[in-house]
């Protein structure tokens, strides 16, 4: 068994969210989630099929982030992963729930917009995610200050009522 990090390629502030399915129909599928989701959302999304062609299936509305999505599967090329990128002022937890609802979807590695690097493992001409690393490790606990902090600030951007 072969051992491979691939890093997430993507502008710096772009969120992406990284999954498994298992079955062909996710594409569209995943297509309908997302724009029956967030009126007017860009995204480019891409799955790699794990048996027939073996191809990188893809869809989106936005061209950058369908080559974005196609450049990354490619690179990852674990069965029946996809990646979906989102455009500038869309954010996963707008999108995960219907992600996670299409039947097809087995899981989410990760939904973020940090510098990630995806552990993927190569066996007999297959490949598998083992586990991504998303972002950096702590710094230390948050204190007092942190926490009034962080309140603050879900509620500076609308997530939290005052």
């Amino acid at each position: 068994m072969q051992l491979e990090t691939v890093l997430i390629e993507k502008p710096e502030e772009t969120n992406f969210i990284l999954g498994q399915s298992h079955f062909i129909k996710t594409v569209e599928d995943l297509h309908e989630a997302l724009v029956s989701s967030v009126p007017g959302i860009r995204f480019g999304l891409a799955f790699c099929e794990a048996s027939t062609k073996c191809l990188v299936r893809w869809s989106g509305n936005d061209e950058a982030l369908i080559a974005l999505a196609q450049k990354n599967a490619a690179a990852i090329g674990a069965g029946h992963s996809f990646i979906i990128f989102l455009g500038d002022g869309f954010y996963p937890i707008n999108v995960l729930n219907a992600i996670k609802m299409v039947p097809e979807v087995c899981g989410i590695f990760c939904a973020t917009a940090n510098a990630t690097r995806v552990l993927v493992a190569e066996e007999g001409g297959g490949r598998g995610i083992l586990g991504v690393i998303d972002g950096n490790k702590p710094t230390g606990i948050e204190t007092e200050e942190d926490i009034a902090w962080r309140k603050n600030f879900l509620r500076m951007i609308g997530y939290k009522a005052d």
